[in-house]
């Protein structure tokens, strides 16, 4: 009997139910200080039509390193600005894939 790792639909996939939400991938333009420091500067996100949206407004209100199921990654805490709309969302950067995923709480 497996305990949950390794089960995933791909290798690495974070486990069901670990991070709470609705996730969705996305591209990300980001500016790396030489310290290490990764700010986000624009997202494109695939929206429902199959087109690309850019997101340039993006106001990072903190940043933490977290693991998930051991899988080491960068939540930001931030505010998307989308047409006429603040959305309140978590961009995550898995580290070890080099993806980044927007997640709706």
């Amino acid at each position: 009997m497996a305990f949950g790792i390794g089960t995933g639909a791909n290798p690495g996939d974070i486990p069901a139910g670990i991070v709470k939400g609705k996730q969705i991938r996305v591209a990300c333009e980001c500016w790396c200080t030489s310290t290490g420091k990764i700010t986000p500067l624009m997202l494109k996100v695939q929206d429902e039509d199959g087109e690309i949206r850019a997101i340039r407004e993006i106001t990072v209100h903190s940043q933490e390193k977290k693991r998930y199921a051991g899988i080491p990654s960068i939540e930001y805490d931030c505010t998307l600005v989308v047409g006429e709309q603040s959305i309140r969302a978590w961009l995550i950067y898995y580290q070890m894939e080099g993806r980044w995923v927007l997640n709706f709480r």
